[in-house]
């Protein structure tokens, strides 16, 4: 979308624009002009078509952390304890999502809310990073049909063993679910 950054703010709901991704040198220029030329955020982040909150972040992580504390950070992982911490942090010190980001040279606040959300929906269990894409247990090989012949005895209780397998993890699955439904229902009824 070729149009100003405040019109693409406001179309951005409509459209869902890609969030973008700024490079290093483009960030360090940035933060440069405010620091060592003087200019204000406001104007610098005009000039740019970027938001006066990421350029007043970039700065923020700049004087914090230096060069470093502008570059890109894809794919951390954080472990399960460090996210408590920031979470309790947070409450006693009373600090706001943006504060905890540079306190805990986190890049962003989102990333600390799906924590938060995480933590008040299952506790510090939910808090555990899980293993990302399909279970081990839910990949099946599935019997080639090679042409139009019947099948072999084989192939049928390859097949059948295929679909039992589905129909016990499904199962598995809503038992799983009424489960928490039950467990969410009764921590809502007891005082």
């Amino acid at each position: 979308m070729n149009c100003p950054q405040k019109v693409r703010h406001y179309l951005g709901a409509f459209f869902m624009e890609r969030k973008v991704k700024y490079n290093y040198e483009f960030k360090l220029h940035c933060v440069e002009e405010v620091l060592n030329k003087n200019r204000s955020k406001g104007s610098v982040a005009q000039e740019q078509e970027i938001s006066k909150t990421n350029l007043g972040r970039w700065i923020n992580f700049y004087l914090k952390y230096g060069k470093e504390g502008l570059l890109s950070r894809k794919n951390q992982n954080y472990s399960s304890d460090f996210k408590l911490k920031v979470i309790r942090t947070i409450d006693q010190k009373c600090l706001s999502l943006s504060q905890a980001c540079l306190f805990f040279n986190i890049p962003n606040d989102g990333i600390i809310l799906a924590w938060q959300r995480q933590f008040k929906n299952h506790g510090a269990p939910g808090l555990v990073q899980k293993p990302k894409g399909k279970p081990i247990s839910m990949t099946y090989k599935r019997a080639k049909k090679k042409s139009d012949k019947p099948l072999t005895r084989e192939e049928e209780l390859l097949l059948e063993n295929e679909s039992l397998r589905a129909q016990v993890a499904y199962l598995k699955k809503l038992q799983a679910l009424i489960q928490a439904e039950e467990a969410e229902q009764n921590k809502r009824h007891k005082p």
